[in-house]
């Protein structure tokens, strides 16, 4: 692998400096999947457009065996000014590939274009490349779209990178590895009125300030101490002047969570608290509460395969300690086949020059370093499940 993986690496670099530059939000990826499905087809897949919105989907067949695997690439970018100064920074305010979805697109097109020229395999792969994981669910409609239906896999795998993990490091686990994320938006909504006549007014700020307090107190008191979660408020607006006591008050935040049956404690939970708050001070509250990522859960074998292929490209191996409070909504892929999600370090390294910044953050920069790592583990999950006789 080493001397055509080295020959593929300048081009694969630019490339994904290239879409770095020219970002796109979630389901407005039509750049960037245009020139992946142009990538793929000059290679010889057979390449599906359009699914789940801007989806691309390669096929690459080699052998008589009926053996399947799915390997799949964020392509969005995050609502995010970039404040690298890098030559190839974003050149579109206000959006930028803070997370480096550019370098998993980068790292998977790779893995086609080394697969379909090795062909070391007997079987099917299909390289999904998935539109607006940002909070969007962008797997979501893929699978709504008959993804596994019309590109059938047995088993289904995913790499982020992980600036927490030293380059070229790679972990996951059995079992849960992010987090389900749920979000709520509460208005409190009063009459609104005089500041200097509160006794008239039922005050939507201090029954909002009260919800605050007690919502934090969920956990602490109303879930098992066993149990992980995190609920955080996140926002809180209301009122203009100050002389007037607002008519409402908005808030907002969100709950991780990894067991559905703690989602629905917390859930309910949260109502009881705001509808109790809100009567006992004479307001109203409309709550809306929204689940949109379930828990990232690995199958167990899945897992134990990846780490085991990982093993034999990666300097270092670990099943991960615990399971991740950020969510990915390559959960959705994962409720209908089995699969593995993993974790590929991207910390700099001396001499490799990579922001070590987190991911989401203005200074990020995926670490181009790390894309021979991410192909070897690509190439090698495919040589495992699809092993030639």
């Amino acid at each position: 692998m080493p001397d055509a993986l080295s020959d593929l690496l300048p081009a694969l670099v630019a490339f994904r400096r290239d879409i770095h530059a020219h970002p796109e939000l979630g389901f407005q990826e039509h750049r960037t999947a245009a020139l992946v499905a142009a990538a793929l087809k000059e290679i010889g897949l057979d390449v599906h457009e359009g699914i789940g919105g801007t989806g691309v989907v390669g096929t690459l067949r080699v052998g008589s065996s009926d053996r399947t695997i799915g390997l799949r690439a964020d392509m969005d970018a995050l609502p995010l000014q970039e404040a690298t100064s890098l030559p190839y920074a974003s050149t579109r305010a206000g959006v930028f590939h803070g997370c480096g979805h550019d370098g998993h697109t980068t790292m998977l097109l790779g893995a086609a274009r080394y697969l379909a020229g090795t062909r070391q395999f007997d079987g099917t792969v299909n390289f999904i490349f998935q539109p607006a994981e940002e909070g969007l669910g962008g797997a979501r409609e893929m699978v709504k779209q008959g993804l596994f239906d019309r590109f059938p896999c047995q088993r289904v795998f995913a790499l982020h990178n992980w600036p927490d993990l030293p380059a070229h490091h790679v972990a996951t686990r059995p079992g849960p590895i992010m987090a389900a994320a749920d979000k709520f938006e509460i208005v409190v909504k009063g009459k609104g009125g005089h500041a200097a006549m509160p006794h008239v007014t039922p005050d939507a700020i201090l029954a909002a300030s009260e919800m605050v307090g007690q919502l934090n107190t969920i956990l602490a008191r109303r879930i098992p101490p066993m149990a992980t979660a995190v609920l955080s408020v996140t926002r809180i607006a209301g009122g203009h002047a100050h002389n007037v006591i607002p008519a409402t008050v908005n808030l907002g935040g969100t709950v991780r969570s990894f067991d559905p049956v703690i989602q629905d404690r917390i859930e309910a939970s949260l109502r009881q608290v705001v509808e109790g708050v809100a009567l006992a001070h004479g307001v109203a509250a409309d709550i809306t509460y929204d689940r949109y990522y379930p828990a990232t859960i690995n199958d167990a074998d899945a897992a134990a395969a990846a780490l085991a292929v990982a093993a034999k490209v990666a300097p270092h191996i670990q099943i991960a300690p615990e399971p991740a409070f950020t969510s990915e909504d390559f959960a959705f892929m994962l409720q209908v086949t089995k699969g593995a999600y993993l974790w590929l370090g991207q910390g700099a390294n001396p001499g490799e020059g990579a922001c070590s910044s987190p991911l989401h953050h203005p200074h990020y920069d995926f670490n181009d370093a790390i894309i021979p790592t991410g192909i070897r583990l690509h190439v090698g999950l495919v040589e495992a499940h699809l092993k030639a006789s």
